[in-house]
């Protein structure tokens, strides 16, 4: 038990390895260059800055704003619904994944916001404050502003969520301590803990709940998100397939960015014996049933479109395999289709080199997805006159790269100054018993075969030559 506390709290009361240096420094300088030059240039010019244009009216802003929100689902996906299926191999990695949640979000949040141009003017007319010909309010019936509802409630949600399942482990931190200012801060954040009974309890029946309510928000806020396209006109957009579509394809992605963190912790804070190969494995089965449903949702989407008998419709699709954007199209399906289709091989699935390459293969696949069904369902509607085409500048670049920058910022400051493995809920599902009687000799107590009749004699026989004998009353 104390190796399991040393091993993870060691992580970050010793110095760090040049690796997480490495990143760090360069995630820092990502950051500096989003907020120094490509939102700060934006918020003085305005989104003319970006590659818009009459038809392309939504381009690498809202791309990133939905592909940052999917990011965030794996982490509550692992971390309350495997906690409610109670599968133990979540234990090492649902840390660092509920982190993912809270980072990912709040990069997606920033995005609407930087949309909106210059903020100090924008912010006005979407938040209801009183004027003289009374209040005004929001537009409720906007499919925005339920995303404002949706992501807010995931984003609180999450968060006590994650906070809630650091304490424990925070409270051991705190006792290990011996500087003044981190027995303080770690002090402060473990609330009191001190391991009784009674709090285990109480913190037991919190996580379950907040595990309840956390679950069924995996489901609604990206399907809440799909809706701002499927209630639109646009071809390609309004479909009923999307928010499942969407559920998929987010949770798809999640995993393999939880696939990049882990490998990323595993290597730079030396846990590999806490990830181990096989929570990569089983990672990468999720992956390829996540893809597999990927994949039958975009066959599905080519079947509907053949089927409804809808002109513009089928066209949609058609253009995007064979259009002006095809080549993008095509790396969607090659990341997010065919290359997972790899992780069947279970020697590639216990690889972490190839689960890393293969993580950053199903990123930039997802992205792409995100922006195929944006940009190619805009350039060329229902007018022939007003197609267009979609020109990304450097601002826009910048700031994919520079969101990016932040979000592995923050992930790393997270690894270094709190527990990245849940150390006290690793404690909970180790094997710390002796044997079964009948267990093979090297599977443990899980691998207990059926004892023969003859074997049940000889431990019976064995209980009776060890055992005292009973002392009888005579009251």
């Amino acid at each position: 038990m104390h190796d399991i506390t040393h091993d993870v709290c060691s992580s970050i009361e010793g110095k760090p390895s040049s690796l997480w240096w490495y990143g760090f420094l360069v995630s820092a300088l990502a950051t500096a260059v989003l907020f120094g030059g490509e939102v700060g240039w934006l918020l003085y010019e305005g989104v003319g800055v970006w590659g818009l244009n009459k038809t392309v009216g939504w381009g690498f802003d809202i791309t990133n704003f939905v592909f940052w929100v999917g990011i965030g689902h794996a982490g509550t996906l692992i971390s309350a619904v495997l906690f409610l299926f109670r599968q133990k191999w979540r234990t090492s990695i649902n840390r660092s994944a509920e982190a993912m949640t809270l980072f990912a979000v709040v990069c997606a949040g920033s995005f609407p916001l930087i949309h909106m141009g210059r903020l100090w003017i924008g912010f006005l007319w979407v938040a209801p404050y009183p004027n003289l010909r009374g209040p005004l309010w929001v537009n409720i019936r906007s499919p925005l502003l339920w995303d404002v509802f949706a992501i807010s409630t995931y984003l609180t949600i999450s968060a006590v969520f994650w906070y809630i399942g650091l304490i424990p482990d925070v409270a051991t931190v705190r006792d290990r301590a011996k500087h003044w200012l981190r027995k303080l801060v770690y002090g402060t954040l473990s609330l009191g803990w001190n391991g009784s009974v009674r709090k285990w309890n109480h913190y037991e029946t919190a996580y379950m709940i907040f595990a309840g309510l956390a679950t069924p928000l995996v489901f609604s806020v990206h399907s809440i998100v799909s809706m701002d396209f499927a209630t639109s006109v646009i071809p390609g957009w309004h479909t009923t397939i999307f928010p499942p579509y969407f559920v998929a394809g987010a949770v798809f992605s999640g995993f393999g960015m939880v696939l990049t963190l882990l490998l990323i912790t595993r290597k730079t804070m030396r846990l590999e014996n806490y990830i181990t190969k096989d929570h990569l494995e089983n990672m990468g089965k999720v992956i390829i049933l996540t893809g597999s449903m990927v994949g039958l949702a975009y066959g599905t989407e080519f079947f509907i479109a053949w089927y409804s008998g809808s002109t513009y419709e089928t066209f949609a699709f058609i253009n995007r395999a064979t259009g002006p954007f095809a080549w993008s199209y095509w790396i969607m399906v090659s990341c997010n289709v065919i290359s997972p289709q790899t992780l069947w091989f279970k020697k590639l699935r216990r690889s972490p080199m190839f689960l890393f390459v293969m993580s950053i293969f199903v990123n930039i696949g997802m992205w792409f997805e995100r922006f195929v069904i944006i940009v190619t369902s805009l350039h060329r509607d229902y007018l022939p006159s007003s197609w267009s085409y979609y020109y990304p500048t450097w601002i826009e670049l910048g700031t994919l790269i520079g969101s990016f920058g932040l979000f592995f910022f923050l992930f790393f400051l997270f690894i270094r100054v709190l527990p990245a493995v849940a150390f006290g809920e690793v404690k909970g599902v180790m094997n710390m018993g002796k044997k079964h009687p009948f267990a093979q000799k090297d599977g443990g107590g899980d691998d207990a075969t059926e004892p023969t009749m003859e074997e049940i004699r000889q431990i019976a026989e064995q209980s009776k030559e060890h055992s005292p004998e009973p002392e009888v009353s005579h009251a």
